[in-house]
């Protein structure tokens, strides 16, 4: 199995988790909502799998390129 890193795009605060540990996502699922000067931007799963880790908490404020999971695939 190999792990894959979920990164962000853009700087902003995490608003929402939408997926937990042990959730198998799709691709383009959102994992966790971003809002960013008002507009609200999903995180979404790379490729298929399993989410391994959830590196932030809800209202945990992250850069761009911050790992916020991990997903096996």
């Amino acid at each position: 199995m190999v792990k894959i890193d979920v990164k962000t795009e853009i700087t902003g605060n995490v608003w929402k988790i939408e997926k937990a540990v042990g959730d198998t996502v799709g691709e383009d699922d959102t994992i966790l909502i971003l809002e960013s000067m008002k507009m609200e931007i999903p995180v979404m799963a790379p490729e298929e799998g399993t989410i391994v880790e959830i590196l932030v908490a809800e209202g945990d404020t992250v850069t761009e390129g911050t790992v916020v999971a991990r997903i096996e695939v």
